[in-house]
């Protein structure tokens, strides 16, 4: 007697212990042989009983189902659920309403209609978003602090403690009939069968639907998609592998999926659980759920989408074709389209508003227009801070390891230095630093343990640059290679001109440099490229001047931002390096005694 269909039989009796086989049959879904066997074995083996009330499950019986009894839920929530931008800047996927119910919100529902009361959500983007789920249904949060920078296997890994007879779900499915019980014999996944080709990943099945094999795409197959349910034995296993897993080079990028993938062979048997189409949805993008929820084209209730909206005159259901932009570090950006033509939608950054002034950037726009060399602003909002600009669809970033890009970029900002525009503020890297600085110590932020030292020295560059005495002319301020746009046919363009102001012509190739990560001789190289010559001593000296001050602005920059939330990997570490190495180079090779004006400047 199989577990699964002894299972099956109690469930169909406690609905009707005066059942007929013929009835048992059909409400177990198998034959009527499988159905006399199941109910034989189960009378030998002292689980159930005839009486005049029926079949009765009796204490035996009762304890032996008690051993598949599922223990608890856990709900996958910590993601950012980048294809629903703009909503899940303001809500989590999971938290989106489906017919007027949030999706996570309809999962736990049929978990406790199933009798399963522990459930566990692990949060990660806008985790205080899910906390009111606590008061309402008894569930507990736990935060991967992780995942902004690792993929969901890691979710598992800080829940490991929980994973028993466990259910597995994502937060952002949604089952319209469930599929949960109270007991559960083997490990499964959900699956759902696609004809024709699939990029999705699909279970290969052997005998009795267990799965032998994961494959990412396939043709006429069933695919894996909703929950999964983890056997005790199968849980074991799983959390060896993924304690394994979080400690391996190169698996950050890795979902739980990949863990049972590779390991198939070995693992405790899973087996296909097999739904019926139209049961379990995944919500690709927002175009697919608007297909299943039509409230989405009547209206919305996202701020992002109603100025998109009233900016064009239209209704949120003629917004189309919303992909998230990832090259950005300070602000969240998303591509859109109305009436067959892209746009980018900008909203700043959690802490932006400390470290940029809207108002100037938005002035810094208006100054440049004219010489066709930025995006195009179709909206601009100062007090927000947010900006809808015209898309290049046909551009591409520059590549600083290009020449022909190089030259592109320094031709540019020739372009843009001998404007002749005027801006009414600076690039003020001293005032930067010291807002900079005091923003990070304000959060305990900084953690080189020779910071007062180069900071100190980055002061001495500062009373170097004032007596150089530069004359400033209108600058990018931050002219890194994802700013720039290069085309096939045409001129470039300079994107994003939120730290605008006026400087030193040379800040701008060297900021270019450190942001591509560039070595001394290669930002020499880029020098030559913008002058279209030798450089000069002094010329020499503001390169290097402002890639030691720029490498320990955007080092503070960056451990600030680290402080209220988005991880910056090895880049404060290569900021700080600037820093240092190219002050070494200024007092070690004479710069800073030899270099006292710069006749002949640009």
């Amino acid at each position: 007697m199989k577990p699964e269909h002894f299972l099956s039989l109690c469930s169909a009796l406690e609905d009707n212990p005066l059942a007929t086989q013929r009835e048992l049959s059909s409400a177990m879904g198998v034959s009527l042989g499988l159905v006399n066997s199941t109910v034989n074995k189960a009378l030998d083996a002292g689980y159930l009983s005839i009486g005049e009330q029926g079949v009765i499950l009796t204490k035996a019986g009762q304890e032996y189902r008690e051993t598949f009894q599922v223990d608890n839920a856990i709900i996958l929530a910590a993601g950012f659920g980048s294809r629903f931008v703009p909503y899940t800047y303001e809500t989590p996927k999971g938290l989106l309403k489906v017919k007027g119910v949030p999706m996570v919100e309809r999962q736990i529902t049929q978990l406790k209609e199933a009798g399963i009361n522990e459930i566990i959500i692990v949060v990660g983007h806008l985790k205080e978003s899910f906390d009111y789920l606590i008061d309402k249904y008894g569930v507990q949060l736990v935060y991967n602090r992780e995942y902004a920078t690792k993929n969901n296997f890691v979710s598992l890994y800080y829940v490991q403690e929980h994973l028993k007879n466990t259910y597995l779900l994502v937060s952002d499915h949604w089952i319209n009939d469930s599929i949960f019980q109270r007991f559960e014999a083997k490990s499964w996944y959900s699956c759902v069968y696609v004809e024709g080709p699939t990029s999705e990943w699909a279970a290969k099945p052997g005998p009795r639907d267990r799965i032998d094999e994961i494959t990412i795409g396939g043709n006429d197959d069933w695919v894996i998609l909703g929950p999964a349910y983890f056997t005790e034995d199968f849980s074991r296993d799983m959390v060896e592998l993924i304690n394994t897993h979080y400690v391996t080079p190169g698996t950050d990028n890795d979902y739980w999926e990949d863990i049972v993938k590779d390991n198939i062979d070995t693992l405790p048997p899973m087996f296909m659980n097999k739904q019926v189409a139209g049961n379990v949805f995944e919500f690709e993008n927002l175009e697919e759920l608007r297909v299943f929820d039509d409230s989405y084209n009547r209206e919305s209730t996202n701020d992002t989408m109603n100025q998109i909206a009233e900016t064009f005159g239209i209704t949120p259901d003629m917004v189309y074709g919303i992909e998230p932009l990832k090259d950005g570090v300070t602000n969240l950006s998303f591509v859109f389209h109305v009436d067959h033509q892209g746009y980018v939608f900008r909203t700043p950054g959690s802490g932006t508003n400390k470290l940029i002034n809207r108002f100037q950037e938005k002035a810094a726009y208006e100054a440049i227009s004219s010489l066709g060399i930025s995006d195009e602003i179709v909206r601009f909002d100062a007090d927000h801070g947010t900006k809808i600009t015209k898309h290049f669809g046909e551009a591409r970033l520059a590549d600083p390891t290009n020449i022909d890009d190089l030259r592109e970029v320094a031709r540019l900002l020739r372009s843009l230095h001998t404007s002749g525009v005027s801006l009414e503020f600076d690039f003020d890297i001293r005032a930067m630093i010291s807002n900079y600085r005091l923003l990070a110590e304000d959060v305990h932020a900084i953690r080189f343990s020779d910071f007062d030292q180069v900071a100190q020295n980055m002061e001495t560059l500062l009373e170097f640059k004032d007596r150089l005495g530069v004359s400033p002319v209108v600058c990018h301020g931050e002219c890194e290679h994802t700013n720039v746009l290069i085309f096939d046919q045409g001129p470039g363009k300079l994107i994003d001109w939120e730290y605008a102001g006026m400087a030193d012509p040379i800040l701008d190739i060297a900021t270019f440099g450190i942001q591509a990560l560039m070595g001394r001789s290669q930002m020499e190289d880029f020098l030559r490229i913008y002058l279209e010559g030798e450089p000069t001593s002094e010329e020499l000296a503001r390169l290097y001047l402002y890639v030691a001050l720029g490498g320990f602005l955007w080092s503070i920059w960056a451990e600030y931002r680290q402080a209220v939330g988005q991880e910056f990997g090895e880049f404060p570490l290569k900021m700080y390096r600037y820093a240092k190495d190219y002050f070494s180079i200024l007092s070690n090779e004479g710069y800073l005694d030899e270099v006292t004006s710069l006749e002949g400047a640009t």
